[in-house]
């Protein structure tokens, strides 16, 4: 599933075409993706503006001039293209053709600024939602978000406040999204290994005993900003269906320090270890026993 630099790429991605600009036609070409559409998805997108878009963890809030919020989430294999004058140019070092199946071109956006904006989803795990904005703290998708991870208020004590007494491994109370938005598996082991913590670490030693960070919590910190910006720097990772909306390839993939490198040699200055695989809450997990502790 997308993670939030994947899913910030697309948003910046969709800024041009979407934002600013009405939403003159919509066509819906089957009755759902995860979810059916609601009866009036189509009449409250129609000759609306779209004010701006933005994310939340891994969810896309486009805010429309009605006061409407329409959310979208890209499932596992849902993914965004911009068509514009009948082309469908994809540019870039990294770029594959896309797949002729069109049979999987669900929703089209038609907008007053020239493109169409067209999302295609194979698996049909993703989908769309419209809410009214003044209910936004009930919907049920957003509502127990943790804080986002490149917010000006998550910091060490933030984190080490979410995991005091916790009793859950440090790997699994990052992927919990009401402590923090929008980790995955992927950047989740980045961080812990570029802090050099265990990811079977206990979560409530990110804290003191009086609920005061620790160095711990300070360097994870550090780390996940570090990783997070690198990955929306380079695009997002290209692991199984993630694209760009320009159609290329997100390449932070090139840049893991252990995500998938099981059996290869520890890239920490100095480190003699060894990175290794196990399984931890149905997820691979990828450390290095040695230098992670």
């Amino acid at each position: 599933m997308p993670e939030l630099p994947e899913v910030e790429t697309v948003r910046r991605g969709l800024q041009p075409a979407m934002e600013g600009a009405r939403i003159d036609r919509l066509e819906l070409r089957r009755g759902d993706l995860r979810f059916p559409f609601q009866p009036d998805f189509a009449a409250r997108l129609q000759g609306r503006v779209v004010t701006s878009l933005g994310r939340r963890a891994k969810y896309l809030l486009a805010d429309l001039d009605s006061g409407d919020v329409l959310l979208m989430h890209l499932g596992m294999s849902g993914s965004f293209r911009v068509v514009s004058d009948g082309t469908n140019e994809m540019p870039g070092a990294f770029h594959h053709p896309r797949s002729d199946e069109r049979a999987h071109d669900h929703v089209v956006f038609h907008m007053s600024s020239g493109p169409s904006v067209i999302y295609n989803d194979p698996r049909r795990f993703g989908f769309m939602k419209i809410f009214a904005r003044s209910e936004a703290e009930q919907e049920p998708f957003i509502k127990d978000i943790g804080p986002e991870p490149l917010g000006n208020e998550f910091d060490a004590a933030m984190l080490a406040e979410a995991c005091r007494n916790k009793k859950t491994s440090l790997k699994a109370a990052l992927l919990d999204q009401t402590v923090v938005a929008g980790l995955g598996n992927i950047y989740v082991c980045e961080a812990l290994f570029r802090s050099h913590l265990s990811p079977r670490r206990l979560a409530a030693t990110l804290s003191t005993k009086k609920g005061e960070p620790t160095e711990r919590a300070t360097h994870l910190v550090d780390a996940i900003h570090d990783v997070l910006n690198l990955a929306i720097k380079a695009g997002g990772s290209s692991l199984r269906d993630h694209r760009q909306t320009s159609g290329e390839l997100g390449y932070f993939q090139h840049s893991f320090q252990v995500y998938d490198r099981e059996g290869e040699p520890c890239k920490t200055d100095g480190c003699s270890g060894i990175v290794k695989r196990f399984v931890q809450n149905g997820r691979s997990t990828f450390w290095c026993p040695k230098c992670q502790k």
